[in-house]
């Protein structure tokens, strides 16, 4: 028998306060930002679902392991715990630990990437496209094609379309297509999965035409919680076990710790190629620090060893997928349109639908999530054309979805909270018709949302 309520499979040890305040004062707060959420000061925001990376709470047994931390520059006991629990999941002969995930980009693009070069993924995040860019490369998405309407059903939508990377490799080659990328879950896409069928089929297009394939991995667990809820023959299964399968399939990862390991900080590059391993670790030592901290302290790597533990248990993403859908769910009842089936680290609201009378150009979604921040103190993140309009000639195209990510950081906020987002949402949706698009003031490149400046058009 199972139960309405979701509880939480944890108890509240620590609590922090937050500030409240008035619509007037936010937006006085949002002025003084330029409209850009990113520069808001958190202590002004009341829920902050700006993004799931970094933002968890920590368990009293990773904090314990904190209080373990050995701090030796070189060959601490830290990292050998960290190791282990790595490679208990992903067993690659080579780990390379970073400060977080953009930074393991970054130096794997660095060795693979360069003009003239191609990357395909299922859907590039923006770190991930910014660091292929930067190299003078060309980011190429690939996401089937029901992974680009938000309203599709498909249990699936953040599967690679096989034979779009078909025909890529076989007009380009391994010559001019170094690596493939899968990103799980889709972040750009909606949160949305990959399944296990899926990921056999790129290994077995890659192996075709002799090109590796790597993971983008930051969300492991709760895509392989979704493969066993939604892929048949695959109920029965440990979802570590169903990790260990997508990791096999692979010849490398990159990892940002901060979203399903747990962590606070911290993130890895890790393959099989020993060769790559090494061009790798001279890049880790000149940018980031010794091959076994990388830009972590002792207590980090603890941390991790610990949470990556704890990530994969099924009471935890059982909770941590229902509980996200508990906010989907209920914005769809109340008529707001969402990219649908709901993802697991996120609801993407659907800016393009609700604020229809803005062109895209016009940034919907930027406007969307200032009216949420506005009306509720609530700060979420623009995934459309601000993140994505801009190409690297700089032209702007509209982006695929105008979409706005309200990201649940992990064991932080309690289903009160979550019902006060949900009222935010039904308060804005009302007057969406009113809501002003937005003009782009100033725009530093590359990731110009970060610190971009806006006006609303009046």
């Amino acid at each position: 028998m199972t139960f309405r309520t979701i509880i939480e499979p944890f108890r509240i040890h620590s609590v922090e306060p937050l500030r409240m305040t008035t619509p007037g004062e936010r937006r006085a707060a949002l002025d003084a930002a330029g409209h850009n959420l990113f520069s808001l000061r958190a202590e002004d925001v009341l829920i902050d679902l700006l993004t799931d990376s970094g933002t968890g709470a920590m368990s009293r047994d990773q904090w314990a392991g904190i209080q373990r931390g050995d701090e030796s520059y070189a060959g601490s006991p830290s990292w050998f715990r960290f190791l282990e629990s790595v490679q208990d999941l992903f067993p690659f002969g080579h780990v390379i630990p970073t400060h977080q995930g953009r930074a393991a980009e970054k130096i794997l693009f660095s060795v693979l990437g360069g003009p003239g070069r191609i990357v395909p993924n299922n859907t590039h995040f923006d770190t991930t496209r910014a660091n292929v860019e930067l190299t003078g490369a060309t980011a190429v998405d690939l996401v089937i094609p029901e992974g680009r309407d938000p309203s599709s059903l498909h249990p699936f939508k953040g599967n690679m379309d096989l034979d779009a990377l078909d025909a890529l490799l076989t007009e380009h080659g391994a010559e001019e297509v170094p690596v493939v990328f899968v990103t799980i879950t889709n972040n750009s896409g909606g949160g949305q999965p990959v399944s296990l069928e899926n990921l056999h089929g790129v290994r077995a297009v890659c192996d075709r035409h002799g090109v590796s394939l790597f993971l983008d991995a930051c969300r492991f667990a709760e895509n392989a919680w979704f493969i066993r809820e939604r892929e048949p023959g695959q109920a029965d299964r440990d979802v570590a076990d169903i990790v260990r399968e997508m990791a096999s399939l692979a010849d490398g990862m990159t990892m940002s710790a901060k979203k399903d390991p747990l962590g606070n900080i911290g993130g890895w590059l890790a393959m099989d190629d020993a060769e790559l391993a090494e061009r790798c670790r001279t890049i880790l030592v000149i940018t980031e620090g010794f091959p076994t901290y990388g830009g972590l302290a002792g207590r980090d790597l603890e941390a991790l060893a610990q949470g990556l533990r704890e990530a994969v248990q099924h009471d935890y993403l059982r909770y941590r997928i229902r509980s996200t859908a508990y906010l989907g769910d209920a914005l769809l009842a109340a008529g707001i349109p969402v990219v649908q089936p709901i993802g697991g680290h996120a609801v993407y609201l659907d800016a393009g639908r609700l604020l229809a009378h803005l062109d895209p150009l016009e940034f919907p979604g930027q406007s969307l999530a200032a009216a949420l921040y506005t009306e509720g103190g609530v700060r979420g993140c623009e995934i459309g054309s601000v993140m994505f309009g801009l190409q690297p000639d700089g032209s702007e195209r509209p982006a695929a979805m105008e979409l706005v990510r309200l990201a649940i950081p992990r064991r932080t906020y309690t289903q009160s909270h979550i019902d006060y987002v949900i009222e935010v949402c039904e308060r804005v949706a009302a007057g969406a018709a009113d809501l002003p698009g937005y003009r782009i003031t100033s725009e530093p490149r590359p990731l110009r949302h970060f610190t971009a400046t806006y006006e609303p058009i009046t």
